[in-house]
């Protein structure tokens, strides 16, 4: 009897658990068995398996019973991505390599029928993973998904193109450190040259920054809804942009990420680990800031993530990015009502009776909608033709609590044509940034985080407001009615407009600017 142990991970939220491959071989009727609450594709792996080391060459233990577990069992599994140490682990266990070679290894990867291997998503989870674990092995990878793997600093990735390429590295008499350093390790029977050229260290390679973003100079006129972008980009806030069709809120809205600071490392890693969880991941995008935008037809599982294994939704892809919604008022109540968490929390929890996920969630909301459902209330280009009924119905889609979540709420009037067309271009989205950048790095000094997540004892300390602020901001909460979260959702807004004007503390102006942005939208 012959047994062998190979490591790889499964995905569940950022966790990446590891997975230990045990493959048993014993006398008796042939068979390959395959538990461990192993998902469709996962059991798949026997056919793809069997042809993959018949066709590569190499000797399958046909005369054998195979039993493969993927431990722990209560852990489930899914995607192709144990089909390289399912096969590795059946060599292993038939004396083809040396097992011993194995231990200091992590394998991920789907196999053809060939032999060639595939890229498999959640590469770069997987490296995060042991990073914050740390962990020291070193990962063997598929094409694609090593390039992705080795985004993460302190990752240790090989990429491999073939089954025999990995072989060949384990032989009795193979080094993969050797072959890394330009030695040709043996080949297996058959190899040929596979074993040599398909076998190498990966290093990643940062790409150009992308030049041909959307600029805010395109949007003519505007200047209060620009001013609010501004801000919320300051202070991480979310911004409601009301006003009739062809006004301009979609153009403003996919400026917007334009508006904000450089990620960090951590901001750029934790994003693009998410993107590589939903197979999305693109070298190209690294470093930048991620922009959803859902269709209003999309479902809360759509947005706030779901499944069995979970998998991250709109909300989490747009995580340390935005999350822009259009046509506020046609998604459906309960996917509106399922962003109150993230926006509150920044993460979002995925409760299923066999598992558990987390998945952060900490994005800039940008939401656009009509002020009625023909559009054109309060517009100054076309007369509305519904009723102030309709108008409180329709508007009434959106729900006071999330709504009370939301920072900043604009008007975005329609500009008639010739205003529009003889208006001067604006700033760039560069100005607008570097004043964005100061005004953040500003608040970061003073209290380590974006004034939007200021809370409690925090929020006292850090405001700053002069009393006279403090007296006018007393009587504008009564008069409007305002609850204690719109209340302090003011003041954190008037706190990045103080540090946009460079003021240490918040002074009556400051205030009253801020509250331009509660509005009721009836008053549209």
């Amino acid at each position: 009897m012959s047994l062998a142990l190979i490591q790889s991970r499964a995905l569940l939220g950022l966790e990446a658990p590891g997975v230990t491959v045990e493959v048993h071989l014993a006398n008796g009727l042939p068979s390959f068995t395959l538990v461990g609450l192993a998902d469709v594709e996962v059991k798949e792996a026997r056919e793809r398996v069997r042809a993959a080391i018949l066709n590569a060459g190499l000797e399958f233990p046909s005369n054998r019973r195979i039993t493969v577990n993927l431990a722990p069992a209560d852990l489930p599994k899914d995607s192709g991505r144990f089909d390289l140490p399912i096969a590795l682990g059946i060599l292993a266990a038939s004396g083809q390599i040396d097992a011993r070679r194995l231990k200091d290894f992590e394998f991920a990867g789907e196999l053809s029928l060939t032999g060639a291997l595939r890229p498999v998503r959640g590469a770069l989870a997987t490296a995060l993973a042991l990073q914050r674990q740390q962990q020291t092995a070193a990962l063997v990878l598929p094409p694609g998904s090593a390039q992705e793997a080795a985004f993460v600093p302190s990752a240790q990735v090989f990429c491999a193109h073939h089954l025999l390429d990995v072989v060949a590295q384990f032989l009795a008499h193979a080094s993969p450190v050797a072959a890394d350093a330009g030695e040709t390790p043996a080949a297996p029977p058959d190899a040929g040259a596979c074993g040599a050229a398909g076998w190498h260290r990966v290093t990643a390679t940062p790409p150009a920054p992308v030049t041909d973003a959307p600029d805010l100079r395109d949007v003519r006129g505007q200047a209060q809804a620009k001013r609010a972008l501004e801000i919320a980009a300051a202070g991480a806030h979310g911004v409601l942009m009301v006003g009739p069709p062809g006004s301009g809120k979609s153009m403003l809205a996919q400026r917007f990420a334009g508006l904000l600071p450089p990620m960090t490392d951590g901001e750029a890693l934790e994003t693009a680990a998410i993107a590589s969880l939903g197979g999305r991941f693109s070298p190209e995008r690294w470093r930048q800031r991620p922009f959803a935008g859902p269709h209003h037809t999309a479902s809360p599982v759509a947005l706030v993530g779901g499944g069995s294994p979970p998998r991250p939704g709109e909300v989490s892809q747009a995580h340390h990015g935005v999350l822009f919604l259009d046509e506020l008022p046609e998604f459906a109540r309960s996917a509106l009502e399922a962003l109150r968490e993230p926006l509150e929390t920044g993460c979002i929890t995925i409760a299923r009776a066999a598992q558990r996920a987390e998945f952060p969630a900490r994005f800039q909301l940008v939401a656009a909608m009509n002020p009625c459902p023909c559009g054109y209330w309060g517009s100054r280009v076309r007369a509305c033709r519904c009723t102030p009924d309709q108008v409180s119905r329709y508007q009434a889609r959106i729900s006071g609590p999330l709504l009370d979540r939301i920072d900043l709420h604009v008007e975005v009037a329609a500009l008639p044509a010739q205003e529009l067309l003889e208006a001067p271009g604006g700033e760039s989205s560069s100005e607008v940034r570097a004043r964005v950048e100061e005004a953040r790095n500003a608040a970061m000094q003073r209290q380590g985080m974006p004034n939007h997540l200021l809370q409690g004892a925090l929020l006292d300390a850090h405001l700053q407001l002069q009393p006279e602020a403090l007296q006018f901001a007393h009587k504008a909460a009564a008069k409007l009615g305002w609850s204690a979260r719109a209340t302090h959702r003011t003041l954190k807004v008037a706190r990045t407009i103080a540090d946009l004007a460079g003021s240490t503390a918040i002074a009556p102006v400051h205030v009253a600017e801020a509250m331009q942005y509660r509005r009721a939208l009836m008053q549209a």
